[in-house]
């Protein structure tokens, strides 16, 4: 699913050429946002109604979350010479994004920043540094707890209709971390189904009606894999020899979860080196870029 949305702004009183196109040059502002953004917006929109005949193209990113979303947009808005006007009110974010822009000789405007320090200095005390406090302690709070429910519904392919209506579907063979990794998009309020790949069974036919973008491929080292399982019959009270933590079977399951993943041609992810919150990370990335 993508986050971004674009709006030309009317050619208000223009005067237009042969082509129909305004003979005022055209330009971009990209309205950046942790929370939905419509303060930004608003904002811009009251600014560039002074300039008539002008061509604004609003390019509109809400909900950013991390550097890496910033590096992305910045990265466009220098290509597009576009001015970019932002309402993040978490530090990291904010100071990253001023960094950025100056680096890639982008005009940004900060909408929150300069009234927030002042209300600060004023008062004599911090901000919450909250992205979109005035509505999110309530609606957070019941999504959060509605994707918890959800991810323990459909957690291990109990119910495989899940697939059809979760924001994200992780797929792999056991003990690749499914489970706790739907934990944690759970609590970030992503409605998040797992399906474990077993050579003898068939994945479920709903894993091939969504869209592959939506959908994770979860693999690991062999060899870690097998130290993971060796751990978990041991916690059990069972031994290491048993078949579920052989190489053998292992290679067997992670030859055949390759073959599903190709199938279904997702995302590839490898958990060997990462920890949980690492992979969420990427996950979140994919699905608010909406590649």
């Amino acid at each position: 699913m993508s986050n971004e949305t674009d709006a030309v702004l009317p050619n208000v009183h223009g005067v237009a050429g042969a082509d129909g196109e305004s003979q005022e040059a055209a330009y971009t502002v990209y309205v950046v946002s942790d929370a939905l953004g419509e303060t930004a917006e608003f904002v811009c929109r009251a600014a560039t109604s002074q300039f008539a005949g002008a061509r604004t193209k609003i390019r509109k990113i809400p909900y950013v979350r991390d550097v890496t979303q910033i590096d992305d947009l910045m990265a466009d808005a220098a290509e597009e010479n576009a001015i970019v006007l932002y309402t993040l009110v978490v530090d990291e974010l904010r100071i990253y994004l001023q960094e950025q822009a100056e680096y890639k000789d982008v005009v940004a405007v900060d909408v929150l920043g300069p009234l927030v320090e002042a209300i600060s200095a004023r008062i004599k005390k911090s901000p919450k540094s909250i992205p979109n406090i005035t509505n999110r302690l309530d609606a957070e709070y019941f999504k959060k707890i509605e994707a918890i429910e959800f991810a323990v519904k459909y957690d291990d392919g109990k119910d495989p209709r899940g697939v059809l209506y979760s924001d994200v579907t992780l797929i792999g063979v056991s003990r690749t971390s499914k489970t706790p990794l739907s934990m944690y998009l759970a609590h970030k309020g992503i409605k998040v189904a797992n399906i474990p790949l077993v050579p003898e069974v068939a994945p479920p036919r709903e894993l091939f009606l969504v869209p592959s973008r939506k959908v994770f491929g979860l693999v690991l080292d062999p060899n870690k894999l097998n130290e993971i399982r060796g751990e978990r019959l041991k916690s059990l009270g069972l031994g290491v020899s048993a078949d579920y933590a052989s190489l053998e079977r292992i290679m067997e399951e992670l030859q055949y979860g390759d073959q599903i993943i190709k199938k279904v041609g997702c995302m590839v992810i490898n958990t060997t080196h990462r920890a949980i919150e690492e992979t969420a990370s990427i996950i979140l990335h994919k699905i608010y870029k909406g590649e």
